[in-house]
């Protein structure tokens, strides 16, 4: 098997790893590369090899900087399946138009404005291509072996992180090919644990934060803290986070504050339609999450928490959580406010 990064090498984002094997050609994850303008210019350039001559794509999870490039890649040519889980699958189907249309917003703006060298300045991809890619979407479940040809197969194992997530366990002739894809933690308050790995003869280890350790706090009793604060001054708070993931773990400990009576009835907005809609697709895939209680699992998808007792303060106080997915959280943050 031979093995090509084209993509979080020297970098974090843009995920892509070329595996051939016998003429076969497949691809593991497929994502945009995100940042500074260096960086994002990398998505234009061409793929090493054409876009049709992949077999198929894998995979790990529905991040843009591991699934953002599809749309262009079916657009390129590319008609093979997408393996991923059916939490991915879902999760893609809200993120990946999302994705488009902001390339769209971008070059009209860019045009409107006439900051681009380019006339017209074009979109990477359109809402068109995000469909063209969904519907190669082939949603497997976890810990079931996917045959491929030329005697390669692979299972998802459960890796924590977001809804869907896994890493990818490939084997031929014996030997055992792991991609990690992002591992999230053990003690996560709404995903289960990732799935131990058994074995492995090579593995490719996702390492963004491989620099440094995890802090030794409880971020419920921070949120605790800055809530009391900030409500006993008669303020308002405004939280800037990822719509996928952390808008629905906040969401999570907000519900347990407020049932173990740790924080104030206040009215809790979730001020993203892209946040809102991954919650609900949470909300309908439970089973991936550790959430065990239905009076927890109500609050977590809650737009606007429209609890009233008599003991809530005036409505001036408001717990307000704006999100975006990755590099763009600055966009309705700025807007927000």
């Amino acid at each position: 098997m031979r093995l090509t990064f084209l993509g979080a090498s020297e970098t974090v984002t843009g995920s892509k790893y070329l595996l051939e094997e016998s003429g076969l050609r497949i691809l593991v994850d497929c994502g945009l590369f995100q940042g500074v303008k260096n960086l994002r210019l990398r998505n234009w350039a061409p793929l090493p090899v054409p876009a049709d001559s992949i077999d198929a794509v894998i995979l790990t999870h529905a991040h843009i900087d591991h699934s953002g490039y599809l749309p262009l890649l079916a657009r390129n040519g590319f008609h093979g399946p997408v393996y991923c889980t059916p939490g991915t699958a879902a999760l893609c189907e809200i993120m990946l138009p999302d994705s488009a249309k902001l390339q769209e917003e971008e070059a009209d703006f860019a045009n409107r404005h006439g900051f681009s060298k380019h006339r017209p300045a074009l979109p990477l991809y359109t809402r068109d291509d995000a469909q063209r890619a969904l519907r190669l979407m082939a949603p497997r479940r976890f810990d079931t072996p996917v045959e491929l040809p030329h005697g390669l197969s692979f299972r998802f194992l459960s890796s924590g992180h977001i809804l869907g997530a896994a890493s990818v366990v490939m084997c031929r002739n014996h030997k055992v090919l792991v991609f990690s894809g992002d591992v999230g933690r053990p003690d996560d308050p709404i995903m289960r644990a990732p799935t131990p790995l058994a074995h492995a003869d090579y593995l490719v280890v996702e390492s963004t934060y491989g620099d440094r350790l995890h802090p030794d706090s409880n971020p419920q009793d921070e949120l605790e803290r800055l809530f009391s604060r900030t409500f006993a001054k008669g303020g308002v708070v405004v939280m800037p986070c990822f719509a996928v993931g952390r808008a629905q773990e906040i969401l999570y400990y907000i519900a347990r504050l407020k049932e173990t009576g740790r924080m104030v009835h206040v009215p809790v907005y979730l001020d993203s339609p892209m946040a809102t809609s991954v919650t609900e697709v949470y909300r309908k895939h439970l089973a991936a999450s550790a959430l065990l209680r239905d009076d927890q699992k109500r609050h977590v998808g809650q737009q606007r928490d429209r609890a009233r007792d008599a003991a809530e303060p005036p409505a001036r106080l408001a717990c307000r959580i704006v999100g975006a997915e990755h590099q763009q959280i600055g966009a309705p943050f700025a807007s927000g406010l």
